[in-house]
């Protein structure tokens, strides 16, 4: 597996463009088209958010046919609970894109992202689709301009490529996602998208993207909230010229898991006003569903998340977090280390040099490792610290 420098149009028969319409307040791109040269077999995952926005409840009617030309993504408007405006608006956008080029509509998935309960200013998108699908390009760059076209409140952004060979041909894999806030497991306010040239059926995909996504996607938190249009979206157009793949794929499964964990370990690292990535890792368990409760309670505390942002060593607000995670285990076989440093053993506090633990903690990525030493089973998630600017930013979001 090579991971290279790359964009969402790294996969043979890709191009993608992204422009600025006058959604966002400021000029800032806000339309990311990426469109696949053939007809794709695609696969999806959507929140599990009851509340789903216009735009996600139409893709989720088109993933069905099993086929996708494009996928369109506008930012600064969620396009949610505006009422019936909102699905004419996401129906009149799919109808324009599909004019613009050439296919059935229903191989136009389309999400939104933003603002909940503002409608589109349609007339807006409509005009930027035209401007996106002209522009077009399968340089990198265009790759790079659509991710940056479906960034909000995100500070950097997130793109990965990997490539393998299979059957004697370069099979390649990108990916590109949005997302800083709302953020918890079944996914988040996020959008993911990636594409690949492999030739696959569309079961397989489904079930590999599922997979893939179940172990790093949904194993990051933020701030415990989900939002109404999250999407994870793979189209795979076949152009690679691969053997098609009919049963799971050990290198496609490595492929995807390798996108997916570095575009999650980045949403993570760029939670909103975070200064540090945090992996929270449950080890030797007596269940995977004990190591799940544990790594997520630990995850989303707000005292530990606050108490990695001040630097302070203050382990027992971890092992208390373990405590109520609704878990079975004994905390007198509990250890807890901190970027490797010891500091609980057997449930107990041991002695550890400060100094060392004020170094470590100032550092951008922190390790916590719980061992409850009772099981083979294990888990991990990634969050970030909590911080005085995520205030600052969530409470004034909207003006």
């Amino acid at each position: 597996m090579i991971i290279e420098n790359g964009s969402i149009v790294s996969p043979k028969g890709f191009r993608a463009s992204g422009v600025a319409c006058g959604i966002k307040k400021t000029s800032a791109p806000d339309v990311a088209l990426i469109v696949s040269e053939v007809p794709a077999t695609c696969a999806a995952t959507f929140t599990r958010n009851l509340v789903k926005g216009h735009s996600l409840q139409m893709s989720m009617r088109h993933i069905e046919g099993g086929l996708a030309k494009a996928f369109l993504i506008n930012s600064g408007n969620a396009n949610a609970c505006v009422g019936p405006q909102g699905d004419r608006d996401a129906a009149a956008a799919a109808q324009r894109l599909a004019t613009r080029l050439d296919c059935p509509v229903e191989q136009i998935l389309f999400n939104s992202t933003g603002v909940i309960g503002i409608p589109l200013p349609i007339d807006k998108l409509l005009e930027g689709i035209d401007r996106a699908a002209a522009s077009l390009s399968g340089d990198e760059a265009a790759g790079h301009a659509a991710e940056a076209a479906i960034m909000t409140t995100d500070t950097i952004p997130k793109e990965v490529t990997v490539s393998f060979v299979k059957d004697g041909q370069t099979v390649t894999v990108s990916g590109m996602a949005k997302g800083s806030g709302m953020i918890h497991p079944d996914m988040a306010t996020m959008i993911g998208v990636l594409t690949t040239d492999c030739a696959v059926d569309a079961a397989v995909l489904q079930d590999t993207l599922r997979k893939a996504i179940a172990s790093t996607f949904n194993r990051v938190t933020i701030d415990g909230d989900t939002s109404v249009c999250d999407m994870v979206a793979v189209l795979a157009n076949g152009q690679a010229g691969n053997h098609r793949i009919t049963t799971p794929d050990p290198d496609l499964m490595e492929a995807f898991y390798t996108v997916c964990e570095a575009l999650s370990r980045m949403i993570a690292k760029d939670g909103e006003g975070a200064t540090k990535l945090i992996e929270v890792k449950v080890l030797h368990a007596r269940s995977p569903e004990d190591a799940y409760r544990i790594a997520l309670s630990v995850a989303k505390s707000p005292l530990v998340k606050t108490m990695i942002f001040g630097e302070d060593a203050n382990w027992g607000r971890i092992l208390t977090a373990v405590g109520y995670a609704g878990a079975n285990f004994d905390p007198a076989k509990c250890d807890i280390r901190i970027g490797g440093l010891e500091m609980c053993h057997n449930g107990a506090a041991v002695a550890f040099d400060e100094e060392v633990a004020k170094t470590m903690l100032a550092g951008d990525e922190i390790p916590i490792e719980i061992d409850l030493n009772e099981g083979t089973d294990w888990d991990r998630f990634w969050t970030c610290d909590f911080t005085y600017d995520y205030v600052k930013i969530n409470g004034s979001y909207r003006t």
